[in-house]
């Protein structure tokens, strides 16, 4: 008689641990319903804001005080967006805004890496202090600083021009600091070492070695500069008027301005301001989403 032995089956794996097992295999977790759920609550409350602004700018003033609000479009939006765009000369508001934006994003991006890449792997003396320092400022209210801002911009004459709001925002704080952080990690010291055994000088490792490796982190605090340059309001609302050299926000603040101001008209106004951030988010948004996740990998 004989007798046959039989393997005993192992015993199915727990969900948890297939997928532990599938991402050290290199596979890809898929999300659940709740996950998407979530997702799009997230989504719509994002949205919620821009479509309202819109619904709001279709409108008109009775409508708009009437309770309970529109949830849905009228017939007057493109009249009102086309109203707005001749009434704050948004034309030009654009191109000068634009410009303060653009200069003030490169001019912060190119002296933030050159300063975080110091911060972050030079050696001298008072690096600790002064950088301290630097994260010191951030910590002041920026409105400390506008009246002695106003009195040295009107002494120059600068008043109810350009330069007198790109000049305070050609340097950031929290830039140097971002790209210290960054470079700590994206950057090691073997390379720069290596660079400097072949005879390289400081500025050529910048331009070869530094810029490269900071590239994705430039990306976004380029983003990120346009976008608060584009946004404020206080300081060019301060220097500059409406019927010289207005940005965005300068010339949206006067419309509908009135005894009974027309809400419609506002709303469109600041939709058409909120447009092209929009757009430059959806045109490079991707790349610089996909910047990131390059420098973490190398990171």
């Amino acid at each position: 008689m004989t007798t046959t032995l039989t393997k005993p089956t192992a015993p199915e794996e727990a969900p948890p641990k297939r997928r532990a097992k599938a991402l050290r295999a290199g596979g890809q977790l898929h999300a659940g319903p709740i996950a998407y759920v979530i997702l799009a609550l997230f989504t719509i409350g994002s949205l919620f804001p821009l479509v309202w602004t819109a619904i709001a700018a279709s409108r008109d003033n009775n409508r708009l005080a009437q309770t309970p609000p529109p949830f849905w479009f009228g017939g007057n939006l493109l009249d009102k967006l086309e109203l707005a765009w001749t009434d704050a000369n948004l034309g030009e508001a654009f191109f000068n805004t634009t410009l303060v934006a653009g200069i003030s994003a490169i001019t912060i991006v190119f002296l933030s890496t050159i300063a975080g890449f110091a911060f972050a792997k030079l050696r001298f003396k008072g690096r600790g202090a002064l950088m301290l320092i630097v994260i010191g400022t951030m910590m002041v209210p920026p409105q400390l600083s506008i009246i002695p801002l106003y009195m040295m911009v009107a002494e120059l004459g600068w008043t109810d021009q350009l330069q007198a709001v790109i000049l305070p925002s050609l340097v950031s704080a929290f830039g140097v600091f971002f790209m210290r952080q960054y470079l700590i990690q994206a950057l090691p010291d073997e390379i720069i070492e290596a660079a400097r055994v072949d005879g390289a000088s400081s500025w050529r490792v910048i331009w070869h070695i530094v810029f490269p490796a900071a590239r994705p982190a430039m990306a976004v605090l380029g983003m990120l500069m346009f976008v608060q340059t584009w946004n404020d309001f206080l300081w060019p609302f301060l220097v500059l008027t409406q019927t010289g050299s207005p940005t965005v926000q300068v010339a949206v603040a006067g419309l509908g301005r009135g005894y009974t101001p027309d809400q419609a008209l506002i709303m469109a106004g600041a939709l058409l301001g909120t447009l092209p951030l929009l757009l430059v988010f959806a045109l490079f948004g991707k790349q610089i989403v996909g910047g990131i996740m390059q420098g973490a990998v190398k990171g």
